[in-house]
């Protein structure tokens, strides 16, 4: 049997790596991709930072309390997605089958590759030593014979990783899995699946599919398929985008209702540029809430009609803010999004957790 030779790779801490690249003063040293302040938060964070505890998401607050000597950098979109293109440049000089993800991490099918090569670990030894060497920049990256399990290989051993899972080791290394790694197992699915008793691949494979699709629905079928290393979507060059939005952080909490509608009238008109430029246009809109106590609720509607236009988006955001008891509390963040295109293709998912299986993997 043939099997496809997937790639998966992942640019470490790429957002705080270009940081340091381009500021020499600040390599080896903790640095945040974000601005401090308590209204802030931490949008990425380099390998020296996350020593101290320092992720994601964390308020900037917390950042500086666990490391008081981080560097906080304000960010430049224009600047990565700038290094991202570079970085795309040099995967398509080896395949056409490129899948981004993300502007960090895309999939690339080297079954047959442009160079030639037999062996996919050696198309991405050579991907990771030219990212290197042409933009100073560290890739990790996984190869398997599927995306599910070369998305799981690229988390190992980072940062700097290169890990081949091989067919004849994927099932042992499957059973090995803790279930929060499957793709689709989020944190609510993870804490069903303890409730009965699937905490790993080995019980993920137990299962019957029958069970778990009376269980977790069309996803039960993904999971069933999964737990015996079965994946059989294709890496497509062409990804449909499946929704477009933004968000804004206030200076002051907001309290008034016409506060919010006035906001919300300024985002409307953001999403609709924004729009214009991917050229989308969606049947559902979010809305989404972040209070002062940093927790989040959303709101979303489907008119029956393609939204596409600031009016709509703002006449569609203000019904939603009507709510009942929707806003309870002080207003840290609004955001909205149009999601739903017409014409909407699967699109992967992934969670990451810390593993380390070395005895099944190259």
């Amino acid at each position: 049997m043939e099997y496809r030779k997937i790639i998966h790779v992942d640019m470490d801490a790429f957002y705080a790596s270009v940081e340091q690249r381009e500021h020499p003063e600040f390599r080896g040293r903790p640095l945040v991709v974000g601005r401090p302040g308590e209204r802030s938060v931490v949008s990425a964070a380099s390998y020296e930072a996350r020593k101290f505890g320092i992720r994601s998401a964390m308020p900037s607050v917390k950042a500086a309390r666990l490391c008081p000597d981080v560097i906080f950098v304000p960010g430049n979109m224009e600047l990565y997605r700038s290094v991202s293109a570079q970085i795309h440049r040099i995967f398509h000089e080896y395949t056409d089958l490129v899948e981004p993800l993300a502007l960090d991490e895309a999939f690339l099918d080297v079954t047959d590759n442009k160079a030639g090569l037999s062996l996919g670990v050696e198309v991405a030894r050579r991907i990771k030593q030219r990212i290197r060497r042409e933009l100073g920049l560290v890739a990790s990256a996984g190869v398997s014979y599927n995306k599910f399990l070369a998305k799981i290989a690229s988390d190992f051993r980072k940062p700097d990783g290169l890990c081949t899972i091989h067919p004849d080791r994927a099932q042992a290394f499957i059973e090995k899995l803790p279930i929060e790694v499957f793709w689709g197992v989020g944190r609510v699915t993870a804490q069903k699946m303890h409730a009965l008793g699937i905490a790993d691949g080995a019980a993920l494979h137990a299962c019957s599919q029958e069970f778990l699709t009376r269980h977790f629905g069309k996803n039960g079928r993904l999971y069933y398929d999964f737990a015996r290393g079965i994946d059989p979507r294709p890496v497509m060059a062409v990804r449909v985008r499946k929704s477009v939005g933004c968000e804004d952080t206030f200076d002051y909490d907001l309290t008034e209702m016409a506060d919010i509608v006035q906001e919300l009238r300024l985002l409307a008109e953001k999403l609709e540029r924004r729009m214009e430029k991917a050229d989308f246009r969606g049947i559902t809109l979010t809305l989404k809430v972040k209070f002062d106590d940093f927790t989040i609720r959303s709101r979303s509607v489907s008119p029956g009609y393609e939204i596409m236009t600031a009016p709509q988006v703002t006449e569609l955001a203000e019904q939603l803010a009507r709510s009942p008891d929707l806003f309870m509390r002080p207003v840290r963040l609004l955001g909205l999004s149009v999601s739903h295109p017409l014409l909407e293709k699967p699109e992967s998912f992934a969670s990451q957790l810390d593993i380390d299986f070395p005895e099944f993997v190259d």
